[in-house]
């Protein structure tokens, strides 16, 4: 059992401190938090890991981080290429989530792998001379699978230490158990009350503020011109008239696995220019097209979900402080890879806060 191991204690919040104001009582906070996505949850569990007090504010909507797929992936799997930290950031989550299960009772990871469809003998080839190189010999397993019900003539190339992350036990769990704390508030943030001079929003007086917004931070007037752009994503959740194995996830143009007894997950997409709020038909068809190529049987498409990602042009996470208001921080950018962004760089902004902490160049706000 993983809490023999995990030294977090149960007790592990720091008690409110009240005070009066004129009429009205206040309570003393270390952190507002606004948001609710990877990086709002993972930021929070630093908090909680160092016993500062927080509340955090959540719109009460799906995020794209909610309806996302969740997956663990250290592998671009179009050019077969690995990133920049791929494998701390590998190891910080796993971790992460470890200690995230002594309070919540459960662990998220879902441990299952990556098999990438090949599309040819080149595409194996490229595999095989890329699994020689350092940086990606761990990731990228030399033997080729064979897989039933798909159709994979190339066979396919397992990713190591890929997995998903369970989305809605996850969020779920740390919103029920944020909530239990009372540290979790379902209101829309009002930003043209926040008193910066008095570090005072409605009944709360905070040391510091992280705004966690993903692209609701172009309504934040503290914040609004950070570089981050659009990137609409769909998913779609399917019947299968053929059912797969449950212990894969299967990557050709999007990625196929299965979320329960009943349906499968497909997706997700990526458009830049078509950033309505509503459903983009031709991204439906487009993943009912993908899925066709691979999978021969019949399917129904019972839900399509879609979401927009911040994302930013080099692919960073955008960290930092306001240029004047020093109490007052971002944490945005995290992009297609929000889960392991969010979680590995939820460490460096505490540290960045609290104990001064330089964060890197390539993260930073100052980049820009």
């Amino acid at each position: 059992m993983i809490c023999g191991i995990i030294n977090i204690s149960l007790d592990i919040y720091k008690k409110p401190e009240y005070f009066y104001s004129g009429f009205f009582i206040m309570q003393n906070v270390d952190y507002i938090i606004v948001g609710d996505g990877y990086a709002a949850l993972f930021f929070a569990h630093q908090l909680i890991l160092n016993e500062k007090s927080f509340i955090i504010y959540s719109e009460g909507k799906k995020s794209a981080s909610q309806i996302s797929a969740g997956i663990i992936n250290p592998v671009v799997l179009k050019k077969f290429t690995t990133f920049w930290k791929a494998q701390e950031q590998i190891d910080f989550l796993r971790k992460t989530l470890n200690e995230i299960a002594v309070y919540t009772g459960e662990n998220y990871l879902i441990d299952v792998p990556i098999h990438r469809i090949f599309h040819d003998e080149n595409e194996q080839k490229l595999w095989l001379k890329k699994s020689d190189h350092n940086d990606l010999n761990k990731f990228l397993d030399k033997k080729f699978i064979h897989l039933n019900t798909v159709k994979n003539d190339f066979s396919t190339g397992k990713v190591n230490q890929s997995a998903r992350l369970n989305v809605e036990g996850f969020f779920d769990g740390m919103i029920n158990f944020l909530s239990h704390n009372n540290n979790f508030i379902t209101e829309r943030f009002d930003h043209n009350i926040l008193n910066t001079s008095e570090n005072t929003y409605k009944d709360y007086k905070f040391k510091h503020m992280v705004f966690c917004e993903g692209m609701g931070v172009r309504l934040n007037p503290y914040f609004s011109e950070i570089p981050v752009n659009p990137n609409k994503g769909h998913h779609i959740r399917v019947k299968l008239s053929r059912s797969l194995n449950n212990n894969i996830t299967i990557k050709k143009k999007h990625f196929l696995f299965q979320l329960n007894s009943e349906l499968h997950f497909y997706g997700g997409t990526y458009d830049r220019d078509q950033i309505h709020e509503s459903i983009d038909e031709s991204a439906v068809e487009q993943l009912k097209n993908g899925l066709s190529e691979f999978y021969h049987n019949e399917f129904d498409v019972k839900e399509v979900y879609f979401g927009f990602r911040p994302t930013v042009k080099d692919r960073r996470p955008i960290i930092g402080r306001h240029p004047e208001l020093n109490n007052l921080y971002v944490f945005n950018g995290l992009g297609a890879r929000g889960i392991l962004n969010g979680c590995y760089f939820s460490k460096a902004l505490f540290d960045f806060i609290e104990n001064d902490i330089p964060l890197h160049q390539e993260i930073s706000l100052n980049r820009f």
